[in-house]
């Protein structure tokens, strides 16, 4: 057995040390909770605590924690040790079912919402067993949702798994439709590539704005940047390689499938993909992958930047959400088949998904919103912030042919019939990725382009599972309740086609004369956060997750307010930022290269009346300009933030940030920025793009 194969999931209490590990019994009836969602009674959860904590002890494991994932986007965990004091002075090793199953985390300063008064400390986490345990350090992490004392979902675990059960449930009423009865569950699965850059550490330290902000809030551009396209998928410097080699070893020791690494588009920026796992595993993966990449870069004196634009100028890091839904079966319904019937299966769920992000571009959009990704969402290296789908120009004319009953221009004379025909044989990948589309189908998956790189993607999963499972619930009200299925399927697939094709794109989103077409076409365009979040709590949006159980209006309301709150924290600390670094540093040092040009221009004055100090006056004169009008820029953002203090309501201090901080922020970059390039390098306060960008040896 190789090295890899050895390492890989080592650190992972999985099925396979569960089999070895726990009584046969004991192994059963934890698998009828991982499979049917089972409570676990005491006595076996006690047996399942013992095997788990005899392994995580063996592995030099000293404590346990409930890993959870609460509304901040980061994971939490609070360790407790398995010491249990003795009478005699000693300690014995303890961990119990009940310790395993139900945690009581202090919920205090976890963002609520209002879900809940500061008060009102208690909230619980509890243990999800479609989760592996794994060991972190010296500590066993149980992953776990995490709720208040009422209730309430405070985390983005719990909604999640409501979503799979809800798109598991009606998946399956559709598939019983079909004839299929062996089935019993349907999963989502889930790949989500992750971008990243990577900078020189000690770069990194001499820079407030990355510190504090993860982005750069000043900085000219380098006189190289991405523009000779060298770094897509060039060859990986060797400290840079030294680090992916590393960060891989964590990953798989940890179960996690990283399979592909390289360079990106831009200077210093990198991808990790993995294989493809179920939805919530994925999640929890992903989480892990952030937190572990920016872990090793340290051992390896860089740092890890997860934000979306972390320098102006150049693209920034997303993270696509590689979605499909199967059978535990292993069929993948949205993989055409061989049969009539496995053809209009097929047909039916992609029109379902359609329909549902035709009807939900709300949803989607607001899933990604973050301060972040507006800096990202429409610029020339991402999806804009137009909701469409790409389905490729073959699959496309298959669609228009059932729409009009027309033949199929690769099928012959005859018009194609839902349930009777075999689909004509279209390749996987039939024609050219697009990759300027915000939900692109790519052969067997659709591709949700949209996500940013820090963001959590339990977000968007929640939402595609649950506009899909609310879709695919209608269409089985209907075709429950038809007399004849062929005719009703027909129907249906024809009509909802003909409904919601304005959502069908495989043009260059990124072209302007997108914006008007899809315009005209009655497509969303919500340019921001703030234009984004209020979509969801609309009465027909919170009807929608109470419906499906995913989420109470209580639940959905917390959420925006914490959305919101969280969007103009974010802008608030850069626009604090940026005046502290203006002030202190920057006006600072071009007043002292002002003083140096000054006091030459007159040493050369005083030792001849004809050199004239041409360069020295000039320049004085355009960086004071600049001076000038970087510190009325500075005054009038400090004013524009004390007043954003004053306002008491978070939606006019989300709208206020967007509408006044935000280009007043731009007011005071534009003229800092123009000062660095007049400025000595070496008076200049910090590092600069080239060397942020190109320090990495």
């Amino acid at each position: 057995m190789d090295q890899v194969t050895e390492m890989y999931g080592t650190n992972v209490f999985n099925e396979q040390t569960m089999r070895e590990r726990l009584p046969k019994e004991t192994f059963r009836e934890l698998e009828k909770t991982i499979q049917d969602g089972k409570p676990l009674n005491i006595k076996i959860a006690n047996a399942v605590a013992h095997a788990m904590k005899v392994w995580a002890i063996e592995k030099g494991a000293t404590h346990f924690t409930h890993w959870f994932q609460p509304m901040t986007g980061v994971t939490a965990e609070k360790h407790d040790s398995f010491i249990n004091p003795q009478d005699d002075g000693t300690v014995i090793m303890e961990f119990s079912g009940k310790e395993l199953i139900k945690g009581e985390p202090d919920a205090s300063s976890f963002p609520n919402g209002g879900l809940r008064a500061t008060f009102e400390a208690r909230g619980y986490t509890a243990w999800d067993p479609t989760s592996y345990a794994f060991i972190k350090g010296k500590v066993l992490c149980i992953p776990t949702a995490f709720c208040s004392y009422t209730g309430f979902a405070l985390d983005k675990k719990t909604p999640l798994l409501r979503s799979m059960a809800a798109i598991n449930k009606q998946a399956l009423r559709i598939l019983r439709l079909f004839g299929n009865e062996d089935v019993q569950s349907v999963k989502t699965t889930l790949g989500p590539e992750q971008e990243y850059f990577l900078i020189d550490k000690k770069y990194y330290e001499q820079r407030k704005d990355l510190i504090y902000t993860g982005r750069t809030l000043f900085g000219a551009p380098a006189p190289k940047s991405q523009e000779m396209e060298d770094h897509y998928f060039g060859t990986i410097k060797s400290r840079v390689q030294d680090f992916m080699n590393d960060l891989n070893e964590e990953l798989w020791k940890l179960g996690i499938s990283a399979k592909t690494e390289h360079n990106e588009v831009a200077p210093a920026q990198h991808e990790l993909a993995p294989v493809f796992s179920t939805t919530n595993i994925a999640v929890d993966h992903n989480q892990l992958t952030m937190e572990i990449i920016q872990r090793t870069a340290k051992k390896h004196d860089l740092v890890a930047l997860l934000h979306e634009k972390p320098f102006e100028g150049i693209n920034g890091s997303g993270k696509h959400n590689n979605w499909s839904i199967s059978t535990d079966t292993g069929m993948n319904l949205l993989e055409p088949g061989d049969t009539p019937y496995e053809n209009a299966q097929f047909l039916l769920f992609l029109t379902a998904i359609i329909k549902a992000v035709d009807e939900h571009q709300d949803l989607l959009r607001l899933a990604v919103a973050t301060a972040g990704n507006d800096h990202r969402l429409g610029a020339n290296e991402a999806p804009p912030a137009i909701i469409s789908i790409f389905l490729g120009d073959e699959l496309t004319q298959i669609l228009e042919a059932i729409e009009n009953d027309t033949p199929y221009a690769g099928q012959g004379k005859e018009r194609m019939e839902i349930g009777a025909d075999v689909l004509p044989k279209f390749t996987k990948d039939a024609t050219d990725r697009n990759r300027t589309s915000p939900f692109a189908f790519t052969g067997n998956k659709f591709e949700f382009r949209m996500p940013g790189s820090a963001l959590s993607v339990a977000q968007p999963n929640i939402m595609i599972n649950t506009v899909i499972a609310d879709v695919l619930d209608e269409f089985a009200d209907v075709l429950e309740n038809a007399d004849n299925f062929q005719l009703a399927l027909h129907d249906l697939i024809q009509q909802t086609l003909k409904d919601h094709k304005r959502i069908i794109f495989n043009g260059n989103g990124y072209d302007d004369s997108w914006v008007e077409e899809a315009k005209r076409r009655g497509l969303l365009n919500l340019k921001t956060t703030v234009d984004a979040l209020p979509y969801s709590i609309l009465p027909q949006n919170i009807e929608l997750f109470e419906r499906q159980g995913v989420l109470m209006k209580d639940e959905i309301v917390s959420r925006y307010e914490i959305m919101m709150e969280e969007y103009t924290k974010i802008l608030n600390i850069e626009a604090l930022t940026m005046t502290d670094m203006t002030s202190k540093q920057i006006l600072p040092a071009v007043a002292k290269f002002e003083k140096k040009l000054a006091e030459t221009a007159a040493l050369k004055k005083s030792l001849s009346a004809s050199m004239p100090a041409a360069y020295e006056t000039q320049t004085l004169e355009t960086i004071a300009a600049f001076a000038d009008e970087a510190f009325l820029a500075l005054k009038d953002l400090e004013t524009k933030i004390e007043e954003l203090h004053a306002i008491d309501d978070f939606e006019l201090a989300g709208a206020f940030v967007r509408d006044v901080i935000i280009p007043a922020m731009d007011a005071l970059r534009a003229p800092c920025d123009t000062l660095e390039m007049l400025t000595d390098t070496n008076d200049w306060p910090f590092p600069t793009y080239g060397k942020l960008l190109f320090g990495i040896i």
